[in-house]
């Protein structure tokens, strides 16, 4: 920044939320509530007079112990909530272009049949469309599948940026990804111009992908031709390491800052890297700050999120809690980081194998020249990092389908800081899954990946498998496990549960989303884990014992017409036979034979005071799986629930009832 820069004006502000000292009243309240409950619990364990009764009390005190762990750590998301603001204007009148830190940006796709290249070729020119110096810009596409389908969409890419990007900066537009600025109508003198322009290209791309091959009347010139040619139709993600784009883009261009982005998450403010600057420039602490990140933001929503796409928790609430302490995790995109970072502790540096990959080291050479091409391809190397630091201890850290958190969390534990960045104009905008298969077939990647950091609060099988299938299996046996109504114990439980629920509401409204949002999003977290974090943590186990590799799933990003329909309209989609459904339906079925069994008990023999509790957590589940039964019995479309799952979850129900039966009345 130069010589002035400890005369420089504050470039950013820290606010602590006032919901802060609300936040630890109600813990203390709330922590006193879980306390009694422990020891309603274990008085219950003491006083069991049958070897059921003893199991089934520990199995409840082991579940609430998980969720009162569960409680208690998110506890510290709530201690010191902080909002920041960046001042972009002020460093540009105290910054002059040539202080500008030049910045790397690393866009990785896998499968140009899931991640259509269109998709990546508009978030390549989003960002290259930045208000940033356009020699201290340099993009970098990780193409895992080894697709001459990307490559050539890039190389039409490439012809039709020479037109756009001055474009974008001669009219100052804001939303500076093709797709999105043609799609929100805005227009000037030069825009069906350009719009047919980028018509010609998608078309040309499409076709390409239509016939699985680049048609030879589209690559004229023999430089593209060659280009094309190297590429092998068996080249896969395991082909080279995925920490490639590190050691090239030091080998190119060594940027001190680095952009990670997902193939599918555009550029929608071209000030974005102004902001961070703010923060890393700061003269008084940061050069502590290994990354700063923006939260993943969505468009394509449908009104009510029936799948919770937008992981409000994930993404806002929690970074903004973890921003007053340590920082925010590293969530896989939109992340700005230190490129220093990636090589040890603030206070010392890991030197690497290569001179010319430390990153102090200034690239003197043409990014064309021989030298820096040699040097590029021998750090690309598949073989390269064996016998070194990279991926352990250098670079992006794997050997976990979390990565991005992995990396996140040893950098903080290196003593490094973070910072979260949430602007009133999304960063970076996102597609959204849009298939409930999709949706808990990520979830469950990312459950193995957490069990593979640590054996962590997302095993399920303690608490949200237990409380969907025990409670309800016990009430058709006509078994109370819950403190009835006139027990004075029952409004300690009513307390914990409204006392959860309320909190959790409260904050997703103050986040900016609606009670039907918040209903669904409550919905998804049980779905999840019932599906996801149970297989989840079942594939964790199979592969720690040998007994199976696991795999990385791309998320499709394809969006086919009558599955868009269906989200558009709010409807589930359970189309897909997927062992991930077995759970959900199964546990459906039950707490619907429950419901209607308790029901009608207390219609009969008027029993509802020793059942309500039991009774209540099945209606609820019931509300809860309405779409569930829907997609049973009342729907002929695509999205409806296969017949192979409707038996296989009916078989298991039944069985999961022979054994309840057993066991309870014996």
């Amino acid at each position: 920044m130069g010589k002035g820069s400890s005369s420089f004006p504050p470039l950013h502000t820290l606010e602590p939320m006032r919901r802060m000292f609300l936040n630890r009243v109600y813990a203390s309240v709330y922590t006193c509530a879980i306390v009694a409950m422990f020891y309603h619990r274990s008085l219950t364990l003491i006083r069991s007079t049958s070897s059921i009764t003893f199991c089934l009390s520990l199995a409840f005190l082991i579940s609430d112990t998980v969720f009162a762990f569960m409680w208690f750590t998110s506890q510290s998301f709530r201690m010191r909530p902080v909002r920041r603001r960046e001042f972009p204007e002020k460093f540009l009148s105290f910054v002059k272009e040539k202080d500008f830190l030049a910045l790397d940006i690393f866009i990785c796709t896998a499968d140009p049949y899931k991640e259509p290249p269109i998709n990546v070729v508009n978030t390549a020119l989003s960002v290259m469309a930045y208000d940033y110096p356009v020699e201290k810009l340099s993009v970098y596409v990780s193409d895992d599948g080894g697709s001459e389908l990307t490559l050539f969409a890039f190389m039409e890419a490439a012809k039709f940026a020479r037109h756009w990007l001055p474009f974008c900066r001669e009219h100052k537009i804001e939303e500076r990804c093709p797709h999105a600025y043609f799609r929100s109508g805005h227009k000037c003198s030069e825009t069906e111009k350009m719009k047919m322009m980028y018509e010609t290209m998608k078309s040309k791309v499409e076709t390409a992908m239509d016939r699985g091959r680049v048609p030879n009347e589209y690559i004229a010139d023999v430089p593209g031709r060659e280009a094309l040619e190297k590429w092998t139709a068996g080249f896969t993600r395991h082909d080279h390491p995925t920490v490639i784009q590190l050691r090239v883009s030091a080998a190119m261009t060594n940027a001190p800052v680095i952009l990670t982005l997902d193939c599918d998450m555009y550029s929608n403010d071209p000030k974005t890297p102004l902001r961070v600057l703010c923060y890393l420039l700061d003269p008084a602490f940061g050069s502590k700050i290994a990354y700063v990140q923006f939260p993943q933001i969505f468009h394509g929503i449908n009104k009510h999120d029936i799948y919770s796409g937008e992981i409000k928790r994930l993404f806002l609430i929690n970074p903004q809690g973890m921003d007053g302490q340590a920082g925010p995790s590293y969530v896989g995109t939109g992340c700005f980081f230190r490129r220093r970072a990636f090589f040890g502790p603030p206070s010392s540096v890991l030197s690497p194998e290569i001179q010319e990959l430390n990153p102090d080291h200034v690239v003197n050479e043409p990014v064309r020249s021989e030298a820096v091409s040699t040097l590029a391809h021998r750090v690309a190397n598949c073989k390269y990092e064996n016998q070194t630091n990279w991926g352990i201890k250098m670079g992006f850290r794997y050997g976990s389908l979390v990565e991005d958190f992995f990396t996140g969390y040893q950098m903080q534990c290196e003593g490094w800081k973070s910072v979260f960045c949430y602007p009133e104009r999304a960063a970076f905008l996102g597609d959204v899954p849009i298939s409930l298969s999709d949706v808990v077939g990520q979830v469950k990647r990312w459950a193995v990946g957490l069990l593979e950091v640590l054996f962590s609060k997302y095993s399920p099988v303690t608490f949200v498998t237990f409380y969907a299938f025990v409670p309800q299996l016990a009430l058709i046996n006509g078994v109370s496990m819950i403190p009835e109504v006139s027990d004075p114990w029952f409004f300690l439980y009513v307390f914990l549960f409204l006392g959860a629920y309320g909190q959790d509401l409260l904050e997703f409204l103050l986040a900016g989303g609606t009670i039907q949002r918040w209903w669904n999003d409550q919905r998804m977290w049980m779905i999840r884990g019932i599906s996801s974090h149970l297989f989840g943590t079942i594939d964790y186990f199979l592969k720690t014992t040998g007994i199976s590799a696991l795999g990385f799933n791309v998320t499709t990003k394809v969006i086919e017409d009558e599955q868009s329909k269906l989200y558009d309209r709010g409807v589930f989609e359970f189309g897909v036979s997927s062992p991930l459904f077995v759970p959900l339906t199964t546990a459906a079925i039950i707490n619907l034979i429950s419901f209607l069994k308790g029901f009608g008990g207390v219609f009969i023999y008027g029993n509802l005071r020793e059942v309500f509790v039991q009774l209540f957590i099945s209606s609820f589940v019931v509300l809860n799986c309405l779409p569930v039964y829907e997609a049973i019995a009342l729907r002929n479309d695509r999205g409806k629930m296969p017949t192979k799952t409707t038996v296989a979850s009916t078989v298991l129900a039944w069985v999961l009832y022979s054994m309840a039966a057993l066991i309870l009345k014996s």
